[in-house]
């Protein structure tokens, strides 16, 4: 699969840094010009190539001697549950689920402060300001919405920030209550991305990469089949078959 070819859309190549998956490591990202004017259509061809968002800024890694940031993406008309996987779903009834504009909501803000702290505390979202966390979720040429998960008394369970993208949606982050991370609630939000896309009549749920070496990674493998990008080429892997961590 080549580079994608558009005479407006020119890619650049960043300088060196840390890697934020796999420590001592150094990184490089390939991102499409800042200043392009995109749209879901054209986001959804970069996202077949491997690309993803973070904000407004579309990427792929492409580091000079490590291929370990692989793409990810569920076909979801042939996607089987696993027995836990419906076990999750079955042990929080009354689940509330709801989609809500991606713009400012100061609920969904204080949760996604708890859980930083929790998860991620002497990192650089720790320090997200509204504006900036905004930032970091949302683009203004992205149909992006924010589905909330609810406990059936309406306590506020998660958020699955989600891109509506033509044939596909994208999951871009998900993030929930520390103190019910027992109930599984990325479990929940990814079966529910699944079902609603399969719903919709899409093909696709992309899942953003999967690091072999990364434990926060190692989990988008258990959603089977999976589809894996490498050297241009979609490989599906089924239940019980081993993802290599290279090929």
């Amino acid at each position: 699969m080549d580079e994608p070819q558009n005479e407006s859309l020119s890619l650049y190549l960043s300088a060196e840094h840390p890697c934020g998956y796999l420590p001592g490591r150094q990184a490089r990202s390939l991102f499409v010009d800042p200043d392009a004017r995109l749209h879901p259509g054209i986001y959804g061809t970069l996202l077949a190539y491997g690309f993803r968002r973070s904000g407004g800024l579309v990427y792929r890694p492409r580091c000079d001697d490590c291929q370990a940031c692989v793409p990810v993406r569920v076909p979801v008309a042939r996607f089987r549950p696993r027995r836990s996987q419906r076990r999750v779903w079955k042990q929080t009834p009354g689940l509330q689920i709801r989609e809500r504009a991606a713009i400012f909501h100061p609920e969904h803000y204080r949760l996604y402060c708890r859980y930083i702290l929790d998860r991620h505390p002497d990192g650089e979202m720790a320090t997200l300001s509204e504006q900036r966390y905004l930032a970091f979720l949302t683009c203004d040429w992205c149909d992006t919405r924010f589905v909330e998960f609810r406990l059936a008394d309406g306590r506020l369970l998660a958020v699955a920030v989600t891109d509506w993208i033509p044939g596909a949606l994208s999951a871009v982050y998900t993030f929930f209550d520390p103190d019910l991370a027992r109930l599984s609630p990325g479990v929940l939000a990814i079966l529910w991305q699944i079902q609603a896309a399969r719903d919709q009549g899409r093909t696709w749920l992309y899942l953003g990469y999967w690091v072999a070496g990364c434990r926060k990674m190692r989990y988008k493998t258990d959603y089977r089949p999976i589809q894996t990008l490498r050297a241009g080429r979609w490989r599906e892997w089924g239940p019980g078959q081993a993802v290599p961590a290279e090929e």
